[in-house]
């Protein structure tokens, strides 16, 4: 059996690349998911990964993840703030579950500093850019052995 982490991404990160990047950086999306993937393989992991701009369809993905996936990684995007949808699926997951950012949110907009996924996650990743994902590969393979 495979070890497996879905890797989800919010609202408007489908833009990554070109939105903002001077906040977000110039790398994609795809630019993401593949390091996220490069770095997953190293450790044995398959990536399963969704982006969507539809709260209902990441709820979706998070309720189809458990007993299948060992982890979540996810950057909620603006659901960050708002969801409390998200929030009580991810509480309902009993893998791993990792909230990334590549901005820091503590350093930008008050509206940004609350995360009502934070409280339902194994730990938080922000601030590092691209570099967080593979942060969060590795806290997953850690908080796994």
């Amino acid at each position: 059996m495979s070890k497996r982490i879905l890797l989800l991404h919010g609202p408007n990160l489908n833009l990554l690349g070109t939105r903002e990047p001077e906040v977000y950086g110039t790398a994609t999306l795809g630019d993401h998911i593949a390091r996220t993937r490069e770095c997953a393989t190293d450790f044995g992991f398959e990536v399963e990964d969704l982006q969507s701009n539809h709260e209902g369809d990441l709820i979706e993905a998070v309720h189809g993840a458990r007993g299948r996936c060992d982890a979540i990684i996810i950057n909620p995007g603006a659901f960050t703030h708002s969801s409390w949808a998200l929030h009580d699926a991810l509480a309902a997951f009993d893998g791993v579950v990792v909230e990334v950012h590549l901005s820091n949110p503590d350093a930008r907009e008050p509206w940004r500093r609350t995360s009502v996924v934070a409280p339902v996650a194994t730990g938080s990743i922000s601030g590092f850019g691209g570099t967080g994902y593979e942060l969060a590969v590795r806290a997953v393979a850690a908080r796994l052995q």
